[in-house]
């Protein structure tokens, strides 16, 4: 049996998903086996895999469901007790692996498990996570009991560098398949794992997130997507202060997000729920923001991030 079933979700990544398995069968780690679902690909996606010949990969097709029931699909089939996960337009560096094998040997019984990762903006930005946890240096791997103490700017966990006994995520029921087109069917699900059990965590960077990806689900129209429901944790929430700050931080983002679509109405929804003493005072102004100059204030990241400058309300 694999030490770790690699899920790799796949829709019309055809561009993207042979440097993703180029990055996965460079790993110094070997002892793993691959789960890639197509999810009712229109492009070449599939052919890209069947040109890589490996024994340790496993192609299934379905219809299109969405990435949610994909994963879920991709770790029904796994036969490891470790599940990892790799978007097809994500990539490892080599190390990856057997960072995670790492922190597994050191804590066994941990039922999840991340390394930190960097986030490529485009071709000229690539920076690190945001996190007050990369100040315990670079080779720190320890249990985090208050996962959301650590979240507040970039998640601790991303998709791409998190995995979980299979067990442990069968027993969360997996990603919430109501949550449609990315909507934070992760963040859900993170959610859920936090309140659970601590993360196991490498401060040690072994995987990019690619936000400059072709066909990127989180690109779909904000009216068209079903978000994860923030509301129901608000009772944990009210005995964990961390907790109640990134779900109002979550609420901040939605909100910006539906004040950009023109739905005022759901805007006011997600801003009267949360708590502003939360925010930061950038945050506080953006919120009052009209769409306009919203809109300004975005093409000026973009422009930044284009020059090599990451702009966040996060920091």
């Amino acid at each position: 049996m694999p030490k770790f079933s690699v899920i790799i979700p796949l829709y019309n990544k055809e561009k993207d998903i042979k440097s993703t398995l180029e990055s996965l069968f460079s790993q110094t780690f070997s002892d793993f086996e691959v789960i890639i679902v197509n999810d009712g690909s229109t492009d070449k996606s599939q052919l890209m895999v069947e040109q890589i010949e490996d024994s340790r990969i496993n192609l299934y097709n379905k219809q299109n469901q969405g990435v949610g029931p994909t994963r879920n699909f991709g770790v029904a089939k796994a036969k490891a007790e470790h599940i990892v996960f790799l978007d097809a337009d994500d990539y490892w560096y080599p190390i990856h692996l057997e960072n995670l094998n790492s922190i597994v040997e050191k804590f066994p019984k941990a039922k999840w498990f991340a390394s930190a990762y960097n986030k490529r903006h485009n071709k000229n930005l690539t920076t690190s996570m945001i996190s007050p946890i990369l100040k315990k240096g670079d080779n720190w791997i320890g249990l985090i009991d208050n996962y959301f103490q650590y979240s507040l700017a970039d998640a601790l966990a991303w998709t791409s560098a998190v995995g979980m006994k299979r067990s442990f995520f069968n027993n969360l029921n997996g990603f919430d398949t109501s949550i449609t087109h990315g909507a934070g069917e992760d963040t859900d699900l993170w959610i859920r794992a936090a309140l659970q059990a601590p993360l196991a965590f490498s401060t040690k960077i072994s995987a990019t997130h690619n936000l400059d990806g072709s066909n990127r689900v989180s690109h779909t129209n904000t009216l068209k997507r079903t978000y994860f429901d923030i509301d129901k944790y608000e009772t944990e929430a009210q005995t964990n202060p961390y907790l109640k700050q990134y779900l109002d931080l979550n609420r901040f983002s939605l909100a910006i997000q539906y004040k950009l679509a023109g739905d005022l109405a759901t805007f006011q929804e997600y801003r009267g729920k949360l708590d502003v003493k939360n925010l930061t005072s950038k945050q506080r102004t953006l919120l009052k923001q009209p769409k306009t100059i919203l809109k300004t204030l975005v093409k000026s990241k973009v422009l930044f991030e284009k020059l090599g400058f990451r702009l966040t309300s996060y920091k």
